[in-house]
């Protein structure tokens, strides 16, 4: 997304190490909401409270309590600590290049796999299974709206 004008902040996260199923279904929910409504909800599922709503990777997820327009979801708590420091640098930004930081909304998410590391996980009789440890980039923008 092409940002012009000083209207906007932005934050990124690059390599974090956070599953990218987890990554993105964060980024579909969160997006064109409130910043400050997104932390608070952000909040309650690392205490597994809410849960986020799963509509892409939903095969074999369980229904959860309390979830509106979707049956299964769950509890991302690891991916939600990472948002949950992006958007605080996000705020940090926009309060930097003077934006009011109780009106901010979110415009643009985005949830890309980053690099994947290869590696083994030994086994028994001397034998090795390989693994491959997913990263994920992220990107937040938020525009200050009236």
């Amino acid at each position: 997304m092409q940002v012009q004008g000083e209207e906007f902040a932005r934050a990124k996260a690059h390599e974090v190490d956070i599953s990218p199923k987890h990554a993105i279904e964060i980024a579909r929910f969160i997006r064109r909401m409130n910043a400050d409504d997104a932390i608070q909800y952000l909040e309650q599922v690392v205490d597994l409270k809410k849960a986020i709503p799963f509509r892409r990777f939903n095969r074999k997820v369980a229904h959860k309590r309390g979830l509106v327009k979707a049956a299964s979801g769950r509890y991302p708590e690891k991916a939600a600590r990472a948002y949950l420091r992006v958007l605080a640098s996000v705020k940090k930004n926009a309060e930097y290049t003077g934006l009011d930081t109780a009106n901010l909304k979110i415009v643009h998410v985005a949830a890309n796999r980053g690099r994947g590391f290869d590696s083994f996980m030994p086994r028994a009789m001397g034998r090795a299974t390989p693994k491959r440890r997913e990263r994920v980039n992220i990107e937040i923008i938020v525009k200050e709206v009236e």
